[in-house]
């Protein structure tokens, strides 16, 4: 049998370099079709990191099904590059919905998740994450108790990525059980659940009383983009007294975003006591509230 010298002699940078042309210029890669794609998924095996990112992007936007299995071996490859195998997992999770039987995918991901290798369960668990994969939600919850700690955090964004209010509760409980690095992944996660939206809000103000410093300031970064701080005013005040100096900063900012004279008539003691505070950007910022009242005033 004659064997195609063009195909099997063509030299890798070649191949590397007409990946970039398709890179650069989507038209000719959907003129040239089926040849594009064929080019582009051997020039995975060679292309830099930067590249391959960019090839996964373009084939998963427009070569979802001829990608799938490419992908899946590059992200189970325990030889190929560990940010690479992340993007494969990246670029699963993105095209896994939409693919016409993701079945095989999802079965084949579910052993991974069980795999005694702790990248492989890392990467899976990742790649499984996406709307509507329900059939995905038993195992990724067995994950939230996974030994290696990068895992718990993953299994916590890829259940909220399931977009399944169900699981709403377990992702609180363990706000009280978790280990510090699940439960902030949990509080970092919990707006996405939107029908939830009041109860996520009281979460977020109960985490402000927590022992753990971390907490209670990921809680106040969670509630400023779900709240106007107008109508948590009280809570601010309360947090111009924490220990933790991030999180007296926030307050006073958040609150200088109200610093109107009303605002000010009512907080003005604790923004002046403020002008002694240990930490010099807490005091610059209440500075500028105390200097914006002033010409308010100047103003009126």
């Amino acid at each position: 049998m004659k064997k195609n010298p063009v195909i099997e002699l063509e030299p890798k940078a070649r191949i590397v370099e007409r990946a970039r042309k398709y890179i650069e210029s989507v038209e000719s890669f959907l003129d040239d079709g089926d040849q594009a794609v064929s080019l582009l998924l051997r020039a995975l095996k060679y292309a830099d990191r930067d590249l391959k990112r960019e090839i996964m992007v373009v084939l998963g936007s427009f070569a979802k099904e001829d990608v799938v299995w490419p992908l899946y071996d590059m992200m189970t490859d325990s030889s190929e590059n560990e940010e690479v195998r992340h993007d494969a997992a990246i670029q699963l999770s993105v095209i896994g919905r939409f693919l016409r039987d993701p079945q095989p995918l999802v079965d084949r991901l579910l052993k991974e998740i069980e795999s005694p290798d702790a990248e492989r369960r890392l990467h899976a668990t990742f790649a499984i994450g996406w709307e509507g994969n329900f059939h995905a939600a038993t195992s990724l919850i067995g994950r939230l108790y996974d030994a290696d700690t990068r895992v718990q955090q993953t299994a916590v964004n890829a259940l909220c990525n399931l977009r399944d209010d169900r699981i709403f509760d377990l992702l609180v409980d363990r706000l009280d059980h978790g280990p510090l690095e699940q439960k902030i992944a949990i509080l970092f996660n919990l707006w996405r659940f939107d029908s939830k939206g009041e109860r996520v809000k009281q979460v977020y103000l109960k985490c402000l009383a927590h022992e753990e410093p971390d907490i209670r300031f990921d809680a106040l970064v969670c509630l400023g983009p779900l709240t106007e701080a107008r109508d948590y005013l009280q809570v601010y005040r309360k947090c111009l007294k924490d220990k933790d100096d991030r999180i007296r900063e926030l307050a006073v900012k958040r609150m200088a975003e109200e610093a109107g004279t009303s605002v000010l008539k009512l907080f003005r003691a604790e923004i002046e006591g403020l002008l002694h505070d240990p930490n010099m950007k807490v005091k610059k910022v209440a500075l500028h509230i105390l200097r914006k009242n002033r010409e308010q005033v100047g103003e009126t």
